[in-house]
């Protein structure tokens, strides 16, 4: 019974401290320092030692501007801990007292301590690096590596050269490091992404090109080509990037994987002619049948995005040969998927299709691969507007792979299954399950839907409106493009000035520029622009406009205005960043 009732004891004391916690963190966000400094003081009471409850309590006394209050509870916790860090504190006191001759006393007394003992570097360049004061930081870790020259710190010295300013010793750090230790090498990367999208000019972009080419000149390691490689392809110059990889692949002839990934990377960024050179390297120079396949299977891809009725014949017939050339086998699964989606979606012969995959689901294929098929049967199913059935192997695959990214593309697509049926209740609940799918593509696609059936149930109860446009939304999916113009042109006649209407012209918009008719789709999206620039989808309005200027039309001129818009009016766009990459791109900032 002792026993029990000191465990119910401890267990509430657990629960009252850490409520204090929260209560005390609550007040120091909210910015009452007055409450916050009189809870963390008597949490500092119960555990003195507790490092992160003096800190705070320190910053509320210099908050209330009790600096004198704040020295004496430095010295006094100096003078029993002897801890280095709290020099930088006392320094920093007096530095927001303008006392910047006493501060620096106490700044260099800090940096004596790691000239002693030279593991104190890491609380003591941590502190400074926390007050923001980067040349301390900086000398600290200078000192350390100096007197020890096993401690390795050039991430940390990279990172503060790059706060400071200084370029060239930012980057010369970083390569040094990730050529020495290559398992740092992405996180280096990251950070060199970061400030290539973050400055302004070409001055960053210029000396990492520079300190890159020189390198891959002076040293014949593979590394340097494959970094070099890596930054061409942050700028999309993929011709440049496929010159390193054709490089490295002649002194290392199986590397080619990663040739057939920079295809896939230039197909997915809209350059066809790049593509077609570098996966046709890959189909001249491997006999590896999985290469083969995933090479051909891209250029496929991109035939049949670009076909017309009358490629239609050939088309099917280069599938057939290629899959009579390399067997059907699980091997050639992305082949025969590509054909069955062919045959369904563009030669709109869905039976075939569906031959295709039931025969393939008869392979001996291990998870992923029966759900890729079971999620092209599916999409074929639903084509077929055979609802039940669809959404029965979407759920299959979402049982199979839980948690997968695979599982929450069919979730996506079970959800849009139920929009197409009308049935938004729920379609609803799933949209909004998926907002917080981790795939933000999925997530910001389940956050699109959702709000499209929210706010067209709100303004219409009857959803009147919104069934006629999930029936657009479907012709636009079976890709009876025509179909869906005429159904969303019915929608805007019919629900003019309505809450649809702004979401109609979006859709009508990239039905018109799937068909081609650019100036049409401009018309649409600056209806948009012109009606409804307090909406949410003004931002996408200017986006798709601004592409169609820069890539269809060779406009820049009329592009970048519509980029800057979305550069200062619209920052939580999701089109963003890449807004503001093409708007440097066109202004000269970017040297490509």
């Amino acid at each position: 019974m002792k026993k029990l009732l000191l465990h119910i004891s401890l267990f509430f004391s657990l629960v009252c401290f850490s409520q204090n916690e929260q209560l005390a963190q609550y007040y120091y966000d909210k910015g009452d320092f007055e409450k916050a400094k009189i809870s963390y003081e008597e949490l500092l009471q119960d555990i003195p030692q507790n490092s992160q409850y003096f800190l705070r309590t320190i910053d509320c006394y210099q908050q209330l501007q009790q600096y004198d209050v704040a020295e004496k509870a430095i010295q006094t916790r100096l003078d029993k801990y002897k801890q280095g860090n709290l020099l930088v504190e006392l320094g920093y006191n007096f530095q927001l007292q303008k006392n910047d001759v006493k501060a620096k006393i106490y700044y260099e007394q800090a940096l004596d301590r790691i000239k002693k003992n030279a593991n104190e570097v890491y609380s003591i360049s941590n502190s400074f690096e926390r007050k923001v004061l980067l040349e301390y930081a900086l000398k600290s870790y200078q000192i350390a590596v100096e007197l020890q020259p096993n401690f390795n710190f050039n991430y940390q010295i990279g990172l503060l050269y790059g706060q400071l300013g200084n370029s060239e010793m930012m980057i010369s750090t970083f390569l040094d490091e990730a050529f020495a230790n290559p398992q740092n090498s992405i996180l280096i990367q990251n950070q060199l992404a970061r400030f290539m999208a973050d400055e302004g000019d070409t001055s960053f972009d210029d000396s990492l090109r520079k300190a890159l080419i020189i390198r891959t000149q002076k040293n014949q390691d593979l590394f340097w080509n494959h970094y070099l490689s890596w930054f061409y392809v942050q700028h999309k110059e993929f011709e440049k990037a496929f010159i390193q990889e054709k490089a490295i692949y002649k002194r290392n002839p199986e590397s080619l994987g990663n040739i057939v990934n920079l295809g896939q990377l230039a197909i997915e960024e809209d350059n066809p002619q790049a593509a077609i050179e570098i996966l046709g390297f890959v189909l001249a120079n491997t006999k590896d049948l999985e290469l083969l396949v995933q090479a051909n299977s891209y250029l496929m891809k991109m035939k049949i995005n670009k076909a017309q009725l009358k490629d239609f014949g050939a088309i099917n017939t280069e599938l057939s040969g290629l899959l009579k050339q390399f067997e059907i086998s699980p091997l050639t699964l992305p082949l025969q998927l590509i054909q069955a989606h062919f045959l369904t979606f563009d030669v709109k012969k869905p039976e075939e299709g569906k031959a295709i995959v039931k025969h393939a689901l008869e392979l001996p294929l291990n998870d992923y691969e029966m759900a890729q098929a079971k999620m092209e049967l599916a999409d074929i199913l639903l084509y077929e507007e055979k609802f039940n059935q669809a959404l029965l192997y979407y759920s299959q695959i979402e049982l199979d792979l839980k948690n997968d990214a695979v599982a929450h593309e069919a979730s996506l697509k079970a959800a849009q299954t139920s929009y197409f049926k009308t049935d938004f209740v729920w379609a609803l609940k799933q949209f909004k399950e998926l907002k917080a799918a981790n795939t933000q593509l999925i997530a910001n696609d389940a956050l699109e839907y959702f709000l499209l059936i929210n706010d067209n149930t709100i303004a219409d109860s009857t959803q009147t409106a919104l069934k006629q446009f999930a029936k657009g939304d479907y012709l636009l999916y079976q890709n009876r493009n025509q179909e869906a113009i005429v159904q969303f042109q019915t929608i805007l006649k019919n629900f003019k000035d309505q809450e649809i209407e702004a979401v109609t012209l979006l859709r009508l918009g990239k039905a018109y520029e799937k068909s081609g008719d650019f100036t049409l789709a401009l018309s649409q999206y600056q209806t948009i622009i012109d009606k409804h620039s307090d909406g949410i989808y003004i931002d996408e309005a200017l986006y798709f406009s601004a592409e169609i200027y820069n890539k269809q039309l060779q406009l820049p001129e009329k592009a970048k205005p519509l980029y800057e818009k979305i550069i200062f009016s619209h920052e939580d766009s999701i089109y963003f960043v890449e807004a503001r990459k093409k708007y440097r791109q066109l202004r000269g900032d970017t040297n490509l």
